[in-house]
């Protein structure tokens, strides 16, 4: 028994020694390129551009892109050395404090930018806003792992645990954030089976209401076309056509007067001046005509990293942050813009590729909630700097300058290489 024990632990150390004389001869070979690959090579070049957009400035913040880029892959090295089901036990208690510190936000935070998001913790400032999507996207994993939405009131749960941080982000107020968890949730309900015909419903009030507010006359035919869908797709049909039908009327009356008290001035310049930015050039449009200049100066092949002019003289106010991709445009050009673009897909598709084999549901949603997490951002930042939508100051993952949400943006990284790092190991190849 003796020599059968040391024959086996002799085995297996020659085991362990062949691979790791396998993973010096080929080093990268478990490394998932396009998970870590197109993260890494764009926020070496986002910190390029950076650079450029303060060469005229008295202060320099470029190197600091890079410095927390690298806190936040060490972060998420080590996230995807542990097993996700771990924090699924802590989901509750991460939630938790995530809120109570949302809570403060409103209590003792710090306002700049016309938003009250951060605390200020021994000179260092926090923004609970960036961790609170982690939080949810935890917390709503394991809801509906645990509780599939099979029947209408299925749908309270999901929503009370994105409501509460949507409800106290929206407060602070931070409009592009709160949108986040909107797409998170919708995305999330929809990977765990929620008919595709209950996600328009959810979706409908926005259309209402922005219907009433630019084609009323579009309504008499909008309204009616939810109450089929509804009839046809809900139980408790005459139930479920009251409740539509109702809902849809609230929006459609309430929108004009939520649009005059509601929202502040600067916030509805943000949501309706993209659709004619010449009507206040020097105030609210100014940011997106000089955007879409800087953009189309740059032609096919750019003007060169660091050799944009209007990036140069600083013709847009906060383009390190929200407005990077206009430096982008004008320094690459449009196959540069394009190569971006084409990163974020792959990265896309690579997440639903690991979502698709995740060794569990939880796994599966948490991994689906970090890409709608970060396309959703992806699409609005894009689509803001090019005039094609609302100005909401929603950061381009990666990108944008901005230090929590470039931690955040790893950890969630860190999330899904677990998940990828569970589901290889299932399958024998760690």
């Amino acid at each position: 028994m003796v020599s059968a024990l040391a024959r086996s632990s002799a085995a297996g150390r020659r085991g362990l020694f062949s691979k790791r004389r396998a993973w010096r001869r080929r080093p990268l070979q478990d490394v998932d390129l396009i998970l870590w690959g197109i993260p890494l090579a764009m926020t070496l070049v986002s910190g390029i551009l950076i650079a450029s957009t303060q060469r005229q400035a008295a202060y320099a913040e470029w190197y600091q892109h890079w410095i927390t880029a690298a806190v936040g892959m060490g972060l998420a090295l080590l996230l995807a050395r542990v097993p996700l089901r771990r924090l699924q036990s802590l989901q509750w208690p991460i939630y938790g404090l995530t809120v109570a510190s949302l809570i403060a936000v409103r209590v003792i935070g710090t306002s700049a930018l016309g938003a009250q998001s951060w605390i200020n913790i021994g000179g260092f400032y926090v923004q609970p806003s960036e961790f609170a999507k982690l939080a949810a996207i935890l917390l709503l994993a394991g809801v509906l792992s645990g509780y599939p939405v099979e029947r209408p009131v299925d749908l309270l749960r999901p929503t009370m645990v994105i409501g509460l941080p949507w409800i106290l982000v929206f407060m602070q107020p931070d409009l592009g954030t709160s949108l986040v968890f909107g797409a998170v949730l919708l995305t999330m309900l929809f990977w765990a089976g929620m008919p595709l015909a209950w996600v328009l419903l959810l979706l409908s009030p926005l259309f209402t209401a922005i219907l009433s507010g630019t084609l009323p006359w579009a309504l008499t035919g909008w309204i009616p076309l939810m109450g089929v869908i509804a009839w046809r797709s809900l139980p408790w049909k005459r139930l479920a056509l009251t409740v539509v039908l109702a809902v849809q009327g609230l929006f459609a009356v309430a929108t004009p007067w939520l649009w005059s008290h509601g929202l502040k001035p600067h916030q509805q310049d943000r949501l309706v001046m993209f659709l004619d930015p010449s009507k206040d050039p020097l105030g609210g449009g100014y940011h997106l005509l000089q955007s879409k200049v800087g953009i189309g100066s740059g032609g096919l092949w750019g003007t060169g990293l660091m050799q944009g002019n209007l990036t140069k003289l600083r013709f847009i106010p906060e383009q390190h942050t929200d407005f990077i991709f206009s430096a982008l445009g004008e320094e690459t050009g449009f196959l540069g813009s394009m190569l971006v673009v084409a990163g974020f897909a792959l990265l896309m598709w690579r997440l639903l590729q690991i979502a698709g084999k995740a060794t569990s549901d939880f796994e599966s949603l948490v991994v689906v909630g970090v890409g709608a997490m970060l396309m959703f951002q992806v699409v609005v930042n894009i689509n803001m700097t090019i005039g094609l939508g609302p100005i909401t100051g929603i950061p381009l993952p990666w990108l944008s300058y901005g230090r929590f949400a470039m931690l955040v943006n790893f950890m969630a990284l860190g999330l899904c290489a677990s998940v990828n790092r569970q589901s290889r190991a299932s399958r024998g190849r760690w």
